[in-house]
């Protein structure tokens, strides 16, 4: 795979189509079933990819079409996973954000490929590179219910031994970019430090293709700021592991961008543009914050994208999002 300087992309949902879907905060509620349902989504999956395309991204995703929500699909995969009685659960430290969530029921493993089929729906509609993601032990541990480990240390071990596999599955069928979505790791840095960076490692033995993991907090729908928590001590920390580089949130926190001084050498796939309903920024805006990132990161290894998921904002807007990340990119390779 061979990206441009200062590649443009995306985390990697974007909205799903009216006639597809009833999209909520946190989930989507499907309008069809069995067959037909199998139809639209192959023609949304589609119709995005050829969007992302056209719009001139260089590194695209399936948009996530599929899935009900970015942890769900890929647990649908699992054995220890009762996704059919929910309890409601409050996820995320330090915000007070109760939802139904899975239970675990028993030993988590990996009982059939996840999005394997997806993965390969989506090459067949392009030439350029694609993305796909799964969410991380962590965000997995604290988006279910635990009624079986009692021991989040052993249970986060087996959530990255199933996802070794479905990774291992993806990089044989041709995943250009493997992204692990961690936004647990921005809440609970204690965590990452007692286990989450040991099974980031688990997650990735036998990977050889780029891998990223996504380091947000969590807020495509526009919800309010919660940074208790900051980058350095978490970039440090995940130096040590093998990971390929970091998905990091730059256009609501307004970070200084001179902590990525701590990732040389690593891909920084830098949020620059707002993924809520807010109006489209200035080229010149985000233009001058990635010259500034710039500074740190050497361009082949930084890449333009969202701080998180287009999917809660409108079709036209996720868009014109997307197509503001080409155009900054395409201004910032011209003067480099």
């Amino acid at each position: 795979m061979q990206l441009p300087p200062v590649a443009a992309t995306t985390i990697g949902s974007f909205p799903r189509p009216s006639w597809l879907a009833q999209n909520e905060r946190s989930r989507a509620v499907f309008r069809l079933e069995g067959a037909a349902l199998q139809e639209a989504q192959d023609d949304a999956t589609a119709l995005s990819i050829h969007t992302q395309d056209r719009i001139g991204l260089d590194l695209l995703s399936d948009g996530e079409q599929r899935r009900t929500g970015f942890i769900n699909h890929i647990l649908a995969a699992f054995e220890g996973i009762d996704l059919e009685h929910e309890v409601v659960k409050t996820i995320y430290r330090r915000r007070e954000q109760p939802r139904p969530v899975p239970r675990v029921v028993g030993e988590i493993k990996r009982r059939a490929p996840a999005i394997v089929e997806d993965l390969r729906f989506a090459k067949a509609q392009t030439n350029k590179p694609i993305k796909m993601d799964v969410p991380g032990p962590m965000t997995v541990i604290d988006s279910t219910l635990d009624e079986f480990y009692k021991d989040e240390v052993a249970m986060a071990m087996d959530v990255a031994a199933a996802l070794n596999e479905e990774l291992r599955d993806l990089q044989a069928a041709g995943c250009d970019v493997l992204e692990i979505d961690e936004p647990a790791m921005t809440r609970y840095h204690e965590k990452v430090f007692a286990y989450g960076a040991k099974a980031l490692d688990r997650c990735l033995e036998g990977i050889h293709v780029p891998t990223v993991v996504h380091l947000c907090y969590g807020y495509p729908g526009g919800a309010g700021q919660q940074h208790e928590y900051e980058y350095p001590e978490l970039l440090e920390e995940l130096m040590k592991t093998r990971i390929g580089g970091f998905g990091v949130e730059f256009a609501r926190s307004n970070y200084d961008p001179a902590v990525l001084a701590i990732a040389k050498g690593r891909i920084v796939m830098f949020g620059c543009v707002d993924p809520s309903d807010t109006p489209v920024p200035t080229v010149a805006t985000v233009v001058e914050r990635v010259r500034t990132a710039l500074k740190y990161i050497e361009p082949n290894k930084l890449w333009l994208a969202p701080d998180c998921g287009l999917m809660t904002i409108g079709r036209d807007l996720a868009n014109a999002k997307a197509k503001l990340l080409v155009d900054v990119a395409a201004e910032v390779r011209r003067t480099i």
